[in-house]
């Protein structure tokens, strides 16, 4: 099963409540609500709002992303880690997202790179301890920024709570074909994120600084299927597993839109790609009966 979900980071600079977007979302077609950290944490403020009245709506949180530090105190960190899973269980989420630090590959030498992942390694013990999964998104400017670096990431962490946000864009970024990307990564991919981008040259908008920033610049962000990462092949990928149960739990896809006009973009990707889905399985039945 393929379950698509917003993410309330598209409505970061945006005066919506968690009720109106709910109602919105279920009424668009959308499964889930994938929340942003200090989201979660503001709403916790709001009696009566929490996974259960989530699911009340038809509706479920399948993530909260956030951003643990690989860096400092550990102790700071174990109890940030805890916080977090504190609210991942008030919102029912069973997994959680993060970087994999904010220094690229490249720029870390070996003795800093092995200290991030054993920091890694115990806040994903941590995170394992409650009962849910990190999730490291790979993401440029951190440990995951590749394929090599991320397999390597979680081969030395070597622990069954720590998974993959597979963001798709990033992953055609670093020069890799998203689809044989995924072929690598398949055992360790919990979560996907997508988005576009009009040209390559234009990728800059998603550095941090800019997106999250209400006067940065949106110039290039286009719906999901309309850009120059070719979503296609990984979608007919992504079908052919739920045709074969070759990965038997649901597929979450957050749909990760960070430009204007949130509502349409969001309605009609969605519809898209959901129509996308339908095609590969109509074609799949059919190719079975043929043979």
């Amino acid at each position: 099963m393929i379950r698509f979900h917003l993410c309330t980071i598209s409505f970061r600079h945006q005066l919506v409540s968690l009720p109106e977007l709910a109602t919105w979302a279920g009424a668009t077609g959308f499964d889930g609500i994938e929340l942003w950290g200090v989201h979660a944490r503001h709403l916790l403020q709001q009696p009566g709002l929490d996974g259960r009245w989530l699911q009340s709506q038809g509706l479920a949180i399948p993530m909260v992303s956030d951003y643990l530090p690989l860096d400092g105190s550990e102790q700071e960190a174990i109890h940030y880690t805890r916080e977090l899973c504190r609210l991942a269980r008030h919102w029912q989420a069973p997994k959680l997202r993060t970087f994999a630090g904010h220094r690229g590959s490249a720029e870390l030498d070996q003795r800093q790179r092995q200290a991030q992942t054993r920091r890694l390694q115990t806040l994903t013990r941590c995170v394992a301890d409650e009962g849910l999964t990190l999730v490291v998104e790979t993401h440029p400017g951190t440990l995951a920024d590749t394929v090599d670096s991320t397999l390597t990431l979680l081969t030395d962490v070597d622990h069954p709570a720590l998974g993959i946000n597979f963001d798709v864009l990033h992953v055609w970024e670093a020069g890799a074909d998203p689809k044989l990307a995924l072929q690598q990564m398949a055992p360790w991919v919990r979560h996907f994120h997508f988005k576009n981008i009009r040209h390559r040259d234009q990728l800059g908008v998603f550095a941090p600084a800019n997106v999250y920033s209400p006067a940065g610049s949106r110039q290039g962000m286009v719906p999901v299927l309309d850009g120059a990462c070719d979503y296609r092949p990984l979608l007919d990928t992504l079908a052919g597993w739920q045709q074969s149960q070759t990965h038997p739990a649901p597929l979450d896809i957050s749909l990760e839109w960070f430009g204007p006009d949130s509502y349409r973009v969001l309605c009609s990707d969605l519809h898209q790609l959901r129509q996308n889905v339908r095609q590969n399985h109509a074609q799949s039945q059919a190719l079975a009966v043929c043979q």
